[in-house]
């Protein structure tokens, strides 16, 4: 099952928490499809931004439940990915040219 990059990775994950990993740990975080593999996802990363990838590890996050009024909702679940470079390569800069 291939499928374009741009259909595996959905995002990229900008918090304090992954900007200090980013910086520390050479990791990119990124909003990835629910039923990617770690393999895909290191084709997908590797052929958007030209870097060598080192490890993948994935994570499930929980949608939340949320309210408005007296209604009651849920979000969505959703599938985060912690990309590692290998050492040497260029760190990849999200807001480049903006």
């Amino acid at each position: 099952m291939n499928r374009p990059a741009y259909q595996i990775i959905l995002a990229p994950l900008v918090t304090e928490k992954s900007t200090r990993m980013k910086d520390a740990q050479r990791l990119l975080c990124f909003r990835v499809a629910k039923n990617a593999s770690k393999i895909q996802i290191k084709q997908a990363v590797e052929s958007l931004f030209s870097v060598k990838v080192e490890t993948v590890r994935t994570s499930q996050m929980h949608g939340k439940m949320k309210r408005v009024g007296r209604n009651l909702g849920r979000r969505s679940d959703w599938k985060k990915a912690y990309v590692k470079l290998k050492t040497g390569e260029k760190m990849i800069e999200y807001f480049e040219g903006v």
